[in-house]
Formats: structure tokens, sequence, C-alpha cells
């Protein structure tokens, strides 16, 4: 999990919100979905770049969103979406030892607590994480 803190915060630096082309990622972020479906539909919607920005040694892969795209989590702006799956030519595999076979998310601008509770209203799976001061960690672990 320190790996994709890591990577959340190199996307902090990089990665600007903008407006444009609009998406929510509230149904594939109950965690129904592999990382293949969830980066794939994004890229064919031209809402995230094709290319990782970044790879971690534990194989996450970091995606800025496209210029113009504008997606949200449980309401919060999203300033970019990781994810990582065994064997898809999708993504590529890092330096170490791989996080999970199939894992996704994305990183949102909100405070842990708030976004915690909102996943949580919202009876979804997943893991919040908190990252820095007001970005946090929307993730599904699918192993």
């Amino acid at each position: 999990m320190k790996k994709f803190v890591t990577a959340a915060v190199f996307l902090v630096s990089t990665a600007l919100p903008a407006a444009g082309h609009a998406g929510s990622l509230d149904d594939p972020l109950h965690c129904t979905v592999s990382a293949h479906a969830f980066i794939s539909k994004l890229i064919d919607e031209n809402l995230i770049d094709p290319q990782p920005s970044r790879v971690e040694s534990n194989y996450i892969n970091a995606f800025n969103l496209a210029k113009g795209a504008d997606l949200h989590a449980f309401g919060y702006r999203v300033f970019a979406v990781v994810g990582y799956e065994d064997d898809d030519p999708l993504f590529r595999k890092g330096s170490g030892k791989r996080l999970s076979r199939s894992a996704y998310g994305a990183v949102v601008w909100g405070s842990t607590e708030k976004v915690q509770a909102t996943v949580t209203a919202a009876q979804s799976p997943a893991i919040v994480h908190h990252v820095a001061p007001f970005i946090t960690a929307i993730f599904c672990d699918r192993d």
C-alpha cells in the first residue's frame, strides 16, 4: 500500500483537474469489475490517457486524466486513476512484487474522513486510504 501512496503523491504533482468530458466512477468503485474493464472503459471514452504516466514497483499503473476530462467518484473530483491486472497487455509490470492480481481505483480531492463516510454510506466495499491532506484514494483490490 505504501507504493500506492507514492504513486498517488506523484500524481498530485503532475495531474491537474480539467473541465470537459464528464463521468462518474461510482458504479465501478463498488468493486464489481476487473481492473481491465475499469481502465479500458475510461480509455475508450477518452477520459484518461491510454498510457500510464507512472508504473510503481508493485505494478500499479497510474493514469492521468485526458485533457478536458472531468471525473467524479462519490461526488469527489478525481485527478488520477490507478490499476493493474495480471497478464493484461493494457498494463506494464513493475520491478518488484505485485500488490494484487487485479486492483484499481481513483485518487480524489477530499479529506479521508469525509470520503470514507461517503463511500460507507454508498455501501461500497472499496478501501479508502489517506494519501496527503485533502487527497484520498478509493481503491478496489479484486484479489
